[in-house]
């Protein structure tokens, strides 16, 4: 899948300066409900997950995926989380040059084309205080994170299709420019399975979760607290889950 973005990353970061509130004050507490490095936050208890590496691909059988249960949807809603205010959109901040993370190797899911009413399919959440990037003399409000989300007729075998979408997706992103480190990680639930990586994105230090079940795949996008710290993989795979479960509607 192409794209095309003329914007760089400092045109970006000018512009979203004057439209997203650059003059919040930084707080370097750590709101609540939201994770940094230093606490991340806890995994949900009814999420019964287990972390594998990635060069393991299989998850231990405490984190097997179910079988399908059958549930298709039909519509991306913003969800409610606790602690952010959430709506469509990119959150008026963007890197540009294509740099925003996308889904890409789907081409073999055949995609349910809806009502665009009814497909809130990017969606960012900012929390409180607001994420500050700072550049040189520039600044810009970013989200906590950006989702982008795809409903499918059917996704036979999400772990399998989660590989392809991940290896696709970081293999453009990263001859954009993303440079990616660190040992990726799989969760799974009883029918999602969470792969993580993370990466510095014009010199910012970020985690991408990509996720599927069986009628659905998107990607994750947490941007730094405060433009320094990566968010922990081990605080993004919970909230990856609670957005999954808050958007989909069936």
């Amino acid at each position: 899948m192409s794209r095309v973005r003329a914007v760089v990353a400092a045109v970006v970061l000018v512009s979203a300066v004057a439209g997203c509130g650059a003059g919040d004050p930084v707080d370097a507490k750590p709101p609540a409900g939201r994770p940094t490095a230093d606490a991340p936050s806890a995994a949900p208890s009814s999420a019964a997950s287990a972390v594998a590496d990635v060069e393991n691909e299989k998850p231990s059988p405490a984190g097997k995926l179910g079988a399908d249960p059958g549930t298709r949807y039909r519509a991306i809603a913003v969800p409610a989380l606790e602690g952010q205010v959430c709506d469509e959109g990119d959150g008026g901040f963007h890197y540009g040059s294509d740099l925003d993370m996308i889904v890409s190797g789907d081409d073999d899911l055949k995609r349910i084309e809806g009502d665009s009413q009814d497909l809130a399919d990017e969606v960012s959440c900012f929390g409180s205080p607001r994420n500050v990037l700072r550049m040189g003399s520039m600044s810009a409000t970013t989200p906590t994170f950006t989702a982008r989300t795809t409903l499918y007729e059917q996704v036979a075998d999400p772990v399998a299709a989660l590989n392809r979408i991940f290896d696709a997706s970081v293999e453009l992103a990263t001859g954009y420019g993303r440079d990616f480190n660190g040992e990726a990680k799989v969760v799974t639930s009883d029918t999602l399975v969470v792969k993580c990586r993370q990466n510095v994105t014009n010199t910012f230090p970020m985690t991408t979760c990509f996720w599927a079940n069986y009628g659905a795949a998107g990607v994750v996008d947490f941007f730094p607290a405060n433009g320094e710290q990566y968010v922990p993989i081990d605080s993004a795979v919970p909230w990856t889950q609670d957005f999954v479960a808050g958007a989909l509607r069936a």
